[in-house]
């Protein structure tokens, strides 16, 4: 039995048992409603969960474009400038331990209970692995491919698109794995401690009344935007993976086909 089977096959077992565990009342439905019972709850209120979905999607895209993008842009100048890099990863490496939960009423101190303070909050909370992981992934670059690709007359584009980008991928990609993850997480929980819109806010809401189907179907679209992100990084590595392939198989190409194209003496 292979590994992708083996998966498969908890993922139902669980999802039986999620169905028949509190259906038989070996776990009292306060605790765990049953899968039927938590699908009809979100079906039911469809439209709730459908405006509160497209808020929450509204501000993890927006603290996502911010974490993501900023964390590549200034990872990429810390990891490549010695001087920034000694004086600025210490502290964001420092400022990474803290748990930035305690940052967040000062959000809305500053920017009310809007979407404004939980993009703020989930900005930081994702930019900050995303621009470590960039920067580490830059300093792990081999010094002898960037000399290399000098001594054969690249130019900075060529440096960066055939040298530098392909090599940092894989951290980079680690990084923004785990950074937009701590973005969704950011959202939903700033949504959940102060707010009154998104899926952290219903769940919040359903959970004061002990509304646990209600509670669970919120639960239920966040693990599905989680899902979903997940997958949309899985595909950004095959895509550069094959980038990366590509890239190899052109340079074995042209080192073979280069000694026949030197001038015959």
């Amino acid at each position: 039995m292979n590994a992708a089977t083996l998966r498969r096959l908890i993922v139902i077992s669980l999802i039986a048992l999620w169905e028949i565990l509190p259906r038989a009342g070996l776990i009292p439905e306060l605790f765990l409603p049953s899968l039927s019972s938590t699908l009809i709850a979100g079906w039911n209120e469809a439209g709730e969960f459908g405006h509160a979905l497209a808020v929450t999607l509204y501000e993890v895209a927006i603290s996502m474009a911010i974490a993501c993008g900023g964390g590549i842009l200034l990872g990429a100048i810390v990891g490549s400038l010695p001087r920034p890099r000694i004086l600025i990863m210490p502290m964001v490496s420092s400022l990474y331990a803290v748990p930035l939960v305690i940052l967040y009423p000062v959000f809305t101190v500053w920017l009310g209970i809007g979407s404004e303070s939980k993009i703020a909050f989930a900005s930081i909370y994702g930019f900050l692995p995303t621009m470590l992981a960039t920067a580490a992934g830059i300093q792990t670059i081999d010094p002898q491919l960037l000399l290399a690709a000098r001594s054969m007359g690249a130019t900075m584009s060529q440096r960066l698109v055939r040298v530098i980008i392909p090599a940092a991928i894989p951290t980079v990609l680690s990084g923004l794995r785990v950074g937009g993850a701590l973005v969704i997480v950011g959202v939903v929980v700033s949504e959940m401690l102060i707010s009154s819109a998104g899926i952290g806010y219903l769940i919040s809401r359903y959970r004061t009344i002990l509304d646990s189907p209600h509670v669970f179907a919120g639960v239920l679209l966040v693990l599905a935007m989680a899902i979903a992100f997940n997958a949309a990084i899985k595909w950004i590595e095959r895509k550069a993976a094959i980038w990366q392939t590509g890239t190899r198989a052109g340079q074995n190409a042209a080192e073979e086909i280069a000694p026949t194209l030197q001038p015959a003496t």
